[in-house]
């Protein structure tokens, strides 16, 4: 996309249509950004109403890992842009059609598919781009997983190699745990691929999440930025808290710009890429990239002048970026706490009077006690401030069953 394009009407025919497939949280903020710009949203997931549903021109439930409905739809919609959200999709399908000129996927069809498998990417990273990494192997079989995880050494991490948010992974601490890894993998993964990655620790000091954005710059060429470093904080694999900036040696920066830099490039496209990385003192080893914003990165809705959501819808509708920080800011994650469908929330007034808070409650319509259903975030003078203003108010809002 080197050319500056048209901005029509939206339900019209002068207007630019944009589909994205998955329509959570991060979709549902994509799609507003998207419509501020007078696009055409059409949101797509696996259930109805999720958040993105709600927002959007147009909404559609199928099982975005059948080809050939995936297909269909795309004929049916005939969107100027496929943009995905989730790592479960029919990736083959969309490099198919994007082979065939039928699409344009967002920020290539390529990048989804390597990106849903954690073998694809762990591959391309460490074995054709020779960055730094955890060291791995990969196994089909409880017995190959056995060996895997002695090579790698205990503790290690298992994952499967197709899910996202910690889904399906384990910590083992020895050899008595790789079976319950192996069916929790099994189970835990949102496409069964019989795959898992089995990775030894890295003696980290802390991970970030650092926001990459490719987007065409004055001169018609694609130029990379980074968003400040996003630290964060996880627990059985999810993020319960991120910040911003997460402070961290000027030669680490630079080291994990590179990488960043690295496999973005090789990845194409434009559009936001969450990079997370371990870094220890100057070190830095590259851990996994996700072609479109990050969940860590929802605290850039108030820290940045552009949030990730912004810079997104802007980087692939060819528009000039701007990365910069606005104030250090944090987030902090509202689980579910209950099984139930239409929950509702009590104590919001009390977390929006928490000084320089504000929420998002993402109208997720089936609750769970391990669930994301919201976020606060807050902006301080230092982050710190901010990081214990995010709790405070998450702690006070209270998931309830109608």
């Amino acid at each position: 996309m080197t050319s500056p394009r048209l901005f029509g009407t939206p339900l019209s025919p002068s207007a630019i249509k944009v589909m994205l497939l998955g329509s959570g949280e991060l979709g549902k903020e994509t799609i507003i950004a998207l419509q501020r710009l007078g696009v055409e949203t059409i949101a797509v997931d696996r259930y109805p109403n999720a958040p993105g549903h709600q927002v959007a021109h147009r909404a559609h439930v199928i099982d975005m890992l059948d080809g050939a409905a995936l297909s269909a739809l795309i004929a049916l919609e005939k969107p100027d842009l496929v943009v995905p959200e989730i790592e479960a999709i029919a990736t083959e399908t969309l490099l198919a059609l994007e082979e065939a000129g039928k699409i344009t996927c967002i920020p290539t069809a390529r990048a989804a598919m390597l990106t849903m498998n954690r073998e694809g990417i762990r591959r391309l990273a460490a074995e054709k781009l020779g960055l730094p990494t955890s060291p791995y192997r990969f196994a089909s079989s409880l017995e190959e997983l056995e060996q895997a995880c002695a090579t790698v050494g205990f503790p290690c991490v298992v994952k499967p190699v197709m899910s996202s948010s910690g889904k399906g992974q384990s910590k083992l601490d020895s050899a008595a745990d790789v079976a319950a890894a192996w069916e929790a993998a099994a189970s835990g993964g949102r496409v069964d691929a019989g795959r898992v990655i089995a990775e030894g620790f890295v003696d980290f000091d802390y991970e970030i999440t650092l926001l990459t954005v490719r987007s065409v710059g004055a001169d018609g060429q694609v130029e990379t930025s980074f968003c400040e470093p996003i630290g964060h904080k996880q627990v059985q694999g999810d993020y319960v808290e991120s910040w911003q900036p997460q402070q961290m040696s000027s030669a680490a920066l630079a080291r994990a710009r590179d990488i960043a830099d690295k496999v973005t490039t090789d990845l194409g496209g434009c559009g936001v890429f969450g990079v997370e990385l371990f870094v220890k003192g100057d070190m830095v080893w590259f851990s996994e990239v996700s072609p479109r914003p990050h969940d860590t990165g929802m605290v850039t809705m108030v820290s940045q002048v552009q949030s990730e959501f912004e810079l997104h819808a802007k980087a692939v509708l060819g528009l000039p970026v701007d990365a910069s920080l606005r104030a250090p800011g944090a987030s902090a994650v509202i689980y579910g706490q209950i099984d139930a469908a239409g929950i509702a929330f009590d104590g919001v007034a009390d977390a929006l009077r928490v000084p320089g808070v504000d929420l998002r409650l993402f109208g997720k319509p089936e609750s769970f006690a391990r669930r994301r259903m919201g976020v606060a975030l807050a902006t301080a003078e230092d982050v710190e401030t901010a990081r214990r203003r995010a709790l405070e108010a998450a702690s006070r809002v209270k998931p309830v069953s109608r």
